[in-house]
């Protein structure tokens, strides 16, 4: 299958090598063209390059891995009818430029809201899952902890959430699915959980692990 991955930082850097091990087919997409050169650079003839709009319509699904403050001008210059259609990753969250207040970071949308249902109503004809937002990109894939962590994921397309969880559980998650859209409203704000024992201790290697009873 092919993967089209919106974004060529760290995340996307990530879950491209990922992606690679398990023998997708990659392209990574970028508006900057320096960008694209050290990515070529990084993995050679594995992976292709190019324009959002190319690599948008290249992939049958798309991993849309951009700052959160970016997501929707990345998508648009992908296009619609380029996503149409597809399961779209999103692994941004709606982090602020404002710095953390002692270690807690701030978002730019309110808890009735969040921003994958932003951009699933600007995007109506693709399928928005949440996945990848509540651990760091060094353990997006195969991570190594005492126990198998949780990914929470959420979207409104019950088939598009299946492709989605496959490679998940392939990336080394156990898969826990939460609903429809609106629960990215809860999922989104894991990303500020997790993040404070890195600001505050320098301690960036952990997940979460949902308890059953």
């Amino acid at each position: 299958m092919k993967v089209g991955i919106l974004g060529s930082g760290d995340v996307a850097q990530s879950l491209a090598k990922g992606f690679i091990k398990y023998n997708y087919e990659v392209m990574v997409g970028s508006r900057d063209k320096n960008k694209l050169d050290n990515i070529k650079k990084t993995f050679g003839d594995k992976i292709k390059t190019g324009s959002f709009k190319e690599t948008a319509t290249f992939g049958e699904i798309i991993v849309l891995a951009v700052k959160g403050s970016a997501a929707e001008d990345a998508l648009t210059l992908a296009g619609k009818e380029s996503l149409k259609g597809k399961t779209v990753i999103d692994t941004t969250n709606p982090i602020a430029d404002s710095k953390p207040e002692n270690g807690v970071l701030k978002f730019f949308t309110n808890l009735d809201s969040s921003l994958m249902e932003e951009l699933q109503k600007e995007f109506e004809d693709s399928n928005f899952v949440k996945a990848f937002s509540c651990v760091g990109n060094t353990h997006m894939v195969n991570p190594e902890f005492s126990e198998k962590p949780s990914m929470f994921i959420c979207g409104n397309n019950e088939n598009s959430k299946k492709e989605v969880s496959e490679i998940v559980e392939k990336f080394g998650f156990e898969v826990e699915d939460m609903g429809k859209a609106e629960s990215a409203r809860a999922i989104e704000p894991l990303c500020i959980l997790w993040c404070i024992p890195g600001f505050i201790k320098n301690d960036w290697n952990h997940a979460f692990r949902m308890l059953k009873g």
